[in-house]
């Protein structure tokens, strides 16, 4: 196997994380099933369908997506462009799959700072308590809950298990008043050292299958990936530019 089909199974790999439950191939999908997995045996696909470019399967594996030929002889991994709508096929098609996983994460598990009306927009935020970015933003979070937009954070402490970082998400859930000792850790105070039962491992392999790969991740409330940091004014302007119409509107 060559360099690129070793990095191709690396990043698969990566984001294996949930084994898919799925009908019966049609000849298609079983041919460009076996083409994968004959690269990366244990990869675990989420979803195999038809691609919007005819002759090829489009693959899904955690926040990966791949597209095989009919017959299993082609792998292609890129983005897919509709040059009519000029519009992103595989950003719009992942976004499905990560906002069914964000979904299923219910309230009781974020942290939410929400306007005092009702929200226009909602993001989802992976963080790192002691990333720079991060703090940033959350040090501006009453003008983006001016602005009407909700943030819900979710832990991703990029050190991992075991790490200050980590223990300081945990003492962070722990904590009798979890908001305001969120926000003392975002401004530099360490939390005192708690332990409870916690989500932060959960919400740490959610950030590895929906994609994120530094911190802060944000998340559209359609799964759409905006990105890292962006001012009040900026988000604004990303959230009315994704499109949908907001909260309001449904």
């Amino acid at each position: 196997m060559n360099h690129m089909l070793k990095a191709l199974g690396a990043l698969l790999l990566a984001a294996s994380t949930t084994t898919a439950v799925h009908a019966a191939d049609t000849p298609a999908q079983a041919a460009a099933r076996k083409a994968l997995t004959d690269l990366v045996p244990q990869a675990r696909i989420d979803a195999i369908e038809a691609a919007p470019m005819p002759g090829f399967q489009q693959i899904i594996v955690g926040s990966q997506l791949v597209y095989v030929s009919d017959d299993g002889k082609y792998i292609l991994q890129g983005k897919l462009f509709d040059t009519a709508t000029q519009s992103d096929l595989t950003g719009k098609r992942l976004a499905v799959e990560v906002k069914k996983k964000l979904d299923g994460v219910p309230a009781a598990r974020r942290i939410v700072f929400a306007p005092a009306g009702k929200p226009q927009y909602r993001i989802t935020v992976f963080t790192d308590i002691d990333c720079g970015y991060c703090r940033k933003l959350h040090s501006q979070i009453a003008e983006y809950n001016k602005r009407g937009i909700e943030v819900d954070y979710l832990f991703f402490p990029r050190s991992g298990a075991g790490t200050e970082s980590w223990d300081k998400a945990v003492s962070v859930w722990c904590a009798k008043d979890r908001k305001a000792t969120f926000t003392a850790a975002k401004g530099g105070k360490t939390p005192p050292l708690l332990k409870c039962d916690n989500p932060i491992a959960d919400d740490f392999a959610l950030g590895g299958q929906v994609g994120v790969d530094g911190t802060p991740a944000i998340y559209t409330d359609e799964g759409v990936k905006i990105g890292g940091y962006l001012d009040p004014d900026q988000m604004l302007a990303r959230l009315k530019a994704a499109g949908k119409g907001g909260l309001a509107t449904r």
